[in-house]
């Protein structure tokens, strides 16, 4: 008796040291699965900043002078003012034009004019120390932004650039002296963040340019106001306030076409600027907005604006609006208002589609997901806008849920002539299906546009090519194959009858 319950414990063992075998087994194919998909996310993610990368490093650099670009002065404006912050030390930026390039140009010829820009870069390099950066903008437009360095300083630095380019025998391409105009600002003296920076930089340049140019000006808000407007800051400041209190906005709609049907499935509201505003555009009233404080104001008064002019939008389509970030990083903004605004005008929440761009650096994360998160529990839906303009979008579109992926119209003009930027819409798009998200190209201009984005699967578009803005939400269905140039294939020949 003992050897057979001796013999079943054994058989019992054997038994179980199978099933843990097999389990151990099954566990160990399930964990090889899970961790094989985890690689594959990680493999797709890295594609991903792989294509953002090839596509950033195609367009960096400035091919006639050898500065960094545009999209290069962004990215390193961003970085630089976060390392400024943490780091609690002051940083400059200037913005440098060429006085009478088009003059030059004109007698000399572009060959002339591109001598001239590419004495600017060496003379703006050969000026700057090894920490701080030149880049060219494009046309006659330059910038250098100045680590750890104060307003006297940043003005020495100008007034230094200046002189080499007056100085006739620079030796620079065999150049003759020639004239800048340079406007400077610097935080955290003067602005207290991104967008002021820019914008002080720019008043005092083009206060420079109107008061006879071959001048080095440090931002001052009681003589240079804000860009090419004459006005103070105080004054511009009272300006703004009375177009968002007196409702001197005007609305306008950019009908979004589905690229299936060719139907209108929404409207991007915008607004202009009433003739009695004092200004010339919508762009010069938010840039002085922005620089004023007053940005928030004149969101929900735009907000209102284009809400108060869409009571007639067709119940089958919905309504886009804009608000910045500072707006709803804001503590003087409340999302419920918006919910109530909404209501006012008859427009369901569902409806409502706020877009969020990415061109302005996010400061509070958490407080801008408060803000979207009360509005979406509300059925209003996110739209990333102007993705792929800079890093920003990149850290939103990890960190924020998103309904609608809005494509950043110079990626859609690059992608019909560029592989990398080609390759970033198709890494976009896909992000975008795997994440469940409506994909919208903007700023169609062109039918090798339209057809590439077509191509590419994109479900929505909007554009000049499609529709302009108006005043009127009555957009009809678009033939796309005609925008395209495909003319339509001649009706079918019914055979001749002749008689017996």
């Amino acid at each position: 008796m003992a050897w057979l319950f001796t013999g079943s414990v054994l058989v019992a063992v054997v038994a179980a040291t199978i099933w843990v075998a097999i389990a151990v087994t099954l566990g160990g194919y399930a964990l090889a699965d899970i961790l094989a998909q985890v690689d594959k996310l990680d493999e797709e993610r890295h594609g991903l900043r792989q294509a953002f990368d090839r596509a950033r490093l195609d367009s960096l650099r400035d091919g006639l002078t050898g500065l960094g670009n545009h999209r290069a002065f962004q990215e390193e404006l961003d970085d630089q003012l976060a390392v400024a912050r943490a780091e609690e030390r002051p940083f400059s930026l200037l913005f440098i034009d060429v006085d009478d390039l088009k003059k030059v140009n004109d007698t000399r010829g572009h060959a002339g004019g591109d001598d001239l820009l590419r004495a600017t870069g060496q003379i703006l390099s050969s000026n700057l120390r090894r920490i701080d950066r030149g880049f060219r903008f494009g046309g006659d437009e330059f910038a250098a932004l100045l680590v750890d360095c104060g307003p006297d300083q940043a003005l020495t630095t100008g007034r230094r650039i200046l002189a080499s380019a007056l100085d006739a025998r620079s030796g620079t391409s065999g150049v003759d002296g020639f004239s800048v105009t340079i406007g400077v600002s610097t935080f955290p003296d003067l602005a207290a963040d991104r967008q002021q920076l820019l914008h002080q930089a720019d008043a005092a340049l083009y206060w420079g340019k109107r008061h006879g140019r071959t001048d080095v000006q440090l931002f001052d808000p009681n003589r240079h106001g804000v860009a090419d407007d004459p006005r103070n800051l105080d004054e511009l400041a009272l300006a703004v306030s009375l177009v968002a209190t007196s409702r001197a906005l005007k609305a306008v709609y950019q009908p979004l076409y589905s690229l299936r049907t060719g139907h209108v499935v929404g409207y991007e509201g915008l607004v202009r600027p009433g003739p009695d505003s004092t200004f010339a555009n919508a762009s010069a009233l938010f840039v002085a907005a922005e620089a004023t404080g007053h940005t928030v104001e004149l969101d929900l008064a735009s907000l209102e604006a284009v809400l108060a002019g869409a009571r007639t939008l067709d119940q089958r389509c919905y309504l886009s609006v804009n608000l910045s970030p500072r707006s709803l990083e804001a503590q003087a903004f409340s999302p419920y208002e918006v919910l109530a605004m909404a209501r006012r005008y008859g427009i369901q929440p569902e409806r409502i589609v706020l877009e969020l761009t990415e061109r302005e650096a996010v400061e509070d994360l958490n407080r801008l997901r408060e803000a979207l998160g009360a509005l979406r529990s509300h059925g209003v839906r996110i739209a990333a806008d102007d993705v792929g303009a800079g890093n920003a979008g990149l850290r939103l579109l990890t960190e924020i849920e998103f309904d609608i992926m809005k494509i950043d119209l110079s990626l859609v003009r690059a992608g019909t002539a560029s592989g990398s930027s080609d390759a970033v819409l198709r890494a976009l798009r896909d992000l975008a299906t795997r994440r469940g998200q409506t994909i919208l190209a903007e700023g169609v201009e062109t039918a090798d546009q339209l057809e590439s984005v077509l191509a590419l699967g994109f479900d929505t578009a909007q554009g000049y090519l499609l529709r302009r803005p108006g005043p009127k939400l009555d957009a009809e269905p678009l033939d796309l194959a005609l925008l395209m140039g495909i003319e339509p294939a001649p009706a079918a020949r019914l055979p001749l009858v002749t008689g017996a």
